[in-house]
């Protein structure tokens, strides 16, 4: 037992931490193997990757934090504490995203088809895209912490729900891969070291988790669940609405990224009914 937690369900819980958060990974060998970039697929994977978020944000993380809350400290307070904390979250995610300096942005397009101009690039230019690169990698860390928290906690709370956000959260995390290579690959023309500063952005994901999951151990309780939860569902709902669905529509056309948000709540949907009636 680790904070009152099975072993093995923390084992679990982290393993769907490390594999969303090194699915940066994915991206980058994406860009640095592909000749094009595929627009219809990223911007269908993304719309999927919020419709997961916020289906299961809103029908399963904030009822489940409601109920924590409403038993300990009543129906009408309980319900207070769930949209503050809810609420809350969302301030913490766009806390976290103003950190990010815009022209610097991980959630900026890129096409893996500019790798192609990698040898055009002035020498001058190199160093800025060196740094670009490295603040994409420092600002995805920065993104990920979060995201890390929230696929551990759901995890240990149930296996099925942090799978569901594990993949959600690895898709997300497929273009940030993108991002973070392209200017590596221009400023070195390495692909080994746009690979590894890529796939080491997505470390903090299972950091975070580890952390947050020392700072709160010693204070678990139903009403802890209950806020994390609650916060927990209002990072994901920014984070869909905030990243995930402009990235969608920027990749593709709008249709696509609802056609693939309304695919991803129909399939965590279908999923967790199956869960149900086991």
């Amino acid at each position: 037992m680790i904070g009152g937690i099975p072993f093995s369900q923390f084992l679990i819980a982290f393993g769907f931490t490390l594999v969303a958060g090194l699915s940066t990974g994915i991206g980058s060998a994406i860009a640095l193997l592909s000749k094009r970039t595929s627009l219809r697929f990223l911007s269908i994977a993304l719309g999927f990757s919020a419709g997961v978020m916020i289906y299961v944000s809103m029908i399963d993380l904030f009822p489940s934090a409601l109920a924590s809350l409403t038993e300990a400290y009543g129906q009408r307070t309980g319900a207070f504490a769930t949209a503050a904390a809810f609420f809350g979250g969302m301030v913490l995610a766009a806390l976290i995203d103003r950190l990010v300096p815009s022209i610097d942005n991980p959630h900026e397009v890129k096409r893996i088809e500019a790798m192609a101009d990698a040898g055009s690039v002035h020498p001058a230019q190199k160093d800025h895209l060196m740094r670009v690169g490295l603040m994409s990698a420092i600002a995805i860390g920065i993104h990920n912490f979060p995201e890390g928290i929230a696929t551990f906690t759901a995890g240990l709370h149930e296996t099925t729900l942090g799978a569901a956000i594990m993949v959600a959260i690895a898709i997300h995390n497929i273009p940030e891969g993108i991002s973070v290579s392209v200017p590596v690959y221009f400023a070195t023309g390495s692909r080994r070291k746009a690979f590894r500063l890529s796939f080491l952005s997505g470390l903090s994901e299972p950091i975070g988790a580890l952390v947050g999951f020392a700072f709160l151990a010693p204070f678990l309780s139903v009403a802890t669940m209950g806020v994390v939860f609650a916060s927990i569902a209002g990072i994901m709902v920014f984070i869909s609405l905030d990243e995930l669905l402009p990235t969608a529509r920027e990749y593709g056309n709008a249709h696509l990224a609802i056609y693939g948000l309304i695919a991803g709540m129909a399939v965590i949907a279908g999923s967790l009914l199956l869960f149900l009636v086991k």
